[in-house]
């Protein structure tokens, strides 16, 4: 009989995960036994995905406000520091400048305008062109922004960050200045040392600040690449992907965890048979609408995954076939000729107008998306996700 349901994205329940548990047994479990209980089989292909929060939970990879700023006096000094577009949250950056700021003794905090890397908005376009500002230029004062914006909080919080972040340096008896500007270059007007924050622009930002003439350029990405005073660490990403934990501690994003993904692979296919996909995923790649907010605040979408989910779609766009190739036919001779065009289809399909539409992003990206959406990030309590049919076509 033919299938009639394609993909199916489902959330599995889990028991809460604390450091040290196992964590490979806990998800293969967990997913055999939702299986059991609602009545669907397992498939070769189907995809076992799991939050990058509980892989670093089960890894125990937190580290306090104190680990950061002993690694930021480290590297900086007693030198003002430039920390220049960090994102806008109170849980994904606000205790990592806590921590920034207990290892400084000046700040200059460099917003980009008007807003930041994820879209979190700090002013209004429609002020900004009835002053005259060029934001691709201009490097607006504290005095300036408000003269202009007066308080701006996010639209769905309510908070104003500008005071937020000015408070919470203040608060580790830390001198701050705050400035506005687009250009990475604009800092070095004030200071030669740099803790550049961005997080997908971020190479960029580094090399041309050394370019500069910058005496100290470090990434957040470098602060705690490795661990200080036995403190969780991230060796390639540092404090990129970390969120609060509590006010005084940080949980990073997952160390190395391909032998995991690995293992359990190897533990699906020994109890039930079938070859599975799994990957770790975080924030997933996708932009609200309303809020204008680009939701990848993670480094990327997934730390670690197995080898079947590398590459992109390979996929022919049917409404196109249908309303060209084939727009003289109907019924089941139209469903027999898209699915000898889809049985035949080039190993490669970049360039070809039937495919046009079908944008060419990564597995892990778009599955990582669908997983976080299915997720969600509040109470769902479904930090597994087990997304089946995804590699399906109309010929299935």
């Amino acid at each position: 009989m033919e299938r009639k349901v394609g993909t199916v994205s489902r959330g599995i329940r889990c028991p809460i995960i604390r450091q040290g548990d196992n964590l490979a047994e806990i998800v293969t479990t967990s997913v055999i036994e939702a299986a059991d209980s609602e009545g669907f089989e397992l498939r070769d292909r189907d995809v076992v995905a799991m939050t990058e929060s509980i892989v670093a939970r089960a890894q125990g990879n937190y580290a306090s406000i104190d680990a950061i700023a002993k690694d930021v006096k480290e590297k900086f000094g007693d030198n003002t520091i430039g920390v220049i577009f960090p994102i806008l949250s109170r849980n994904r950056f606000s205790i990592c400048l806590k921590g920034i700021a207990k290892g400084a003794k000046k700040i200059v905090l460099m917003l980009a305008y008007p807003s930041d890397e994820v879209g979190n908005e700090l002013a209004d376009w429609d002020k900004i062109d009835a002053a005259g500002i060029n934001p691709y230029a201009d490097v607006l004062s504290l005095e300036r922004y408000r003269e202009v914006f007066g308080v701006h909080p996010l639209r769905f919080t309510g908070v104003d960050y500008v005071g937020y972040y000015k408070e919470l340096i203040e608060s580790c008896d830390c001198e701050v200045q705050i400035i506005f500007a687009n250009q990475a270059k604009a800092i070095l007007d004030y200071t030669d040392c740099v803790l550049a924050c961005d997080i997908h622009t971020r190479a960029r930002t580094k090399r041309l600040l050394k370019e500069g003439g910058a005496k100290i350029v470090y990434g957040i990405d470098e602060i705690l690449n490795k661990s200080v005073d036995g403190s969780g660490y991230n060796a390639k990403f540092g404090l990129l992907g970390s969120n609060k934990s509590t006010e005084d501690t940080i949980k990073l994003f997952p160390n190395e965890c391909k032998d995991l993904v690995l293992e359990i692979q190897a533990k699906l296919f020994e109890k039930t048979g079938k070859h599975i996909e799994v990957m770790v995923y975080g924030d997933g790649a996708f932009k609200d609408p309303q809020g204008k907010i680009w939701e990848l605040a993670d480094p990327c979408v997934s730390p670690a995954f197995t080898d079947g989910l590398i590459g992109t779609p390979n996929e022919l766009k049917l409404k196109y076939l249908a309303d060209n190739d084939f727009k003289d036919l109907s019924g089941e001779e139209l469903k027999a000729a898209i699915s000898k065009s889809i049985k035949e289809k080039q190993e490669n399909l970049v360039g070809n107008m039937a495919s046009q539409g079908t944008t060419p992003r990564q597995l892990t990206d778009l599955i990582g998306s669908l997983c976080d959406l299915t997720s969600g990030s509040g109470d769902k309590g479904t930090p597994v996700v087990l997304v089946q049919g995804y590699f399906d076509n109309y010929t299935n």
